[in-house]
């Protein structure tokens, strides 16, 4: 998937543009963007605040670091009851 050339703090600042008053067309015109994107960044970062999208990103790290603890954990899990299994 292309990375967007926008942060997220800044599509949060786009979003908030139109909630203030503008007319999507014209920042869509004024950023650069298609109205197909602002509306799929709406439907994704819509109601959030620069500290919410910050606070999704430490939880999304947290959660992926977590995920890997478990594979680790499950692998060493089954290496030991496959030496178990042999032992018996």
């Amino acid at each position: 998937m292309k990375k967007s050339k926008f942060s997220e703090t800044q599509i949060v600042g786009i979003l908030n543009e139109v909630e203030a008053g503008l007319k999507v067309v014209d920042v869509c015109r004024k950023h650069g963007i298609t109205q197909q994107t602002y509306y799929v960044w709406k439907s994704k970062y819509g109601g959030m605040s620069v500290s919410d999208i910050k606070r999704l990103k430490e939880l999304e790290e947290e959660n992926s670091k977590l995920k890997k603890m478990y594979a680790d954990m499950a692998l060493e899990n089954h290496a030991l009851k496959d030496l178990i299994e042999k032992k018996l």
